[in-house]
């Protein structure tokens, strides 16, 4: 496996992004990176980003949480942010991420009673996670995200860009981001986005991300969702479901996991207002204290 690392100096300067970055290894050799914030012996609630951003989306996030007490820790998936990337796209796999990302919060971290928020990919992989391990999981808050087995069509938007992110000579990171936003990204925050990325080499991660969501019932992915499908529907944990007001990509998922998931039976589901498919940039620290709430009252 040919492995990138982003020098370090592509970070430098990151606006209301403080957090020193940490680093453990993780299965095929592989090096992870995260961020955290909050008491070290807080209860750890663990942010998991999706394509193409990395854990600088938490950044107004991870404040509202640690100052309700709990430990924020927030990823890098691997081919994103400061964690190593691959570069060839062939050695993505949706079966990977799960095991490379799992691998850092177990084993490299030990971590137990974790809340894991999900938004986005971080959504596909961590609702995996809690479902093929559910005696380390407290807790699950599902943000702008699902759990694809390509048995259910995805909508024609999603479609579109998959074919973008495919085609595009040039992946403007930034410019995918903004997309998501219906807040006007200032540069400097733009700039944050494209930092992993020093040239086409370290994008097979984002490239390459779309292709494996599952969209037909014979994709290679869809027996290992619909396991945990089943897992979830019965799973005797709180499950928050605080999807933003206007996101054309998973909006249709909301109602779908209400009426499927038990975990989500008694509470109340916030939806966040005047937010896109990133939520945590249009409205970030409103996403902050629901989920801060949810984890301190359940």
């Amino acid at each position: 496996m040919r492995i990138l690392r982003t020098p370090e100096e592509r970070f430098a300067d990151l606006p209301d992004f403080p957090y020193e970055p940490r680093y453990a290894d993780v299965p095929d050799g592989l090096r992870m990176a995260y961020v955290e914030a909050g008491p070290a012996d807080g209860e750890p609630v663990v942010l998991l980003h999706g394509e193409p951003s990395w854990s600088f989306l938490y950044r107004h996030v991870m404040p509202e949480l640690a100052a309700a007490g709990l430990r924020a820790i927030a990823v890098d998936l691997v081919g994103f942010g400061r964690s190593d990337k691959p570069a060839d796209q062939a050695e993505h796999t949706y079966a990977r991420h799960v095991e490379w990302t799992r691998g850092l919060l177990f084993d490299a971290l030990g971590l137990s009673r974790v809340t894991v928020v999900g938004q986005d990919w971080g959504g596909l992989i961590g609702l995996r996670i809690a479902a093929e391990h559910p005696e380390r999981v407290a807790r699950i808050v599902a943000a702008n995200t699902g759990l694809p087995t390509g048995d259910i069509p995805m909508p024609e938007v999603w479609h579109q860009f998959r074919n973008a992110v495919l085609k595009a000579p040039v992946l403007d990171i930034a410019r995918l981001v903004q997309a998501g936003c219906r807040t006007e990204l200032p540069e400097e925050v733009r700039a944050a986005y494209d930092a992993p990325f020093p040239d086409e080499s370290y994008k097979a991660g984002p490239r390459v991300m779309p292709s494996l969501v599952p969209i037909t019932p014979d994709d290679p992915a869809a027996p290992a969702n619909r396991a945990a499908w089943q897992v979830l529907t019965t799973l005797e944990r709180p499950f928050l479901v605080a999807f933003s007001d206007g996101d054309p990509i998973t909006g249709g998922m909301a109602p779908i996991l209400l009426k499927s998931i038990s975990g989500t039976s008694g509470l109340r589901h916030p939806v966040i207002k005047g937010a896109g498919h990133f939520l945590q940039e249009d409205a970030g620290a409103e996403l902050g204290r629901q989920i801060a709430a949810f984890v301190t009252s359940t």
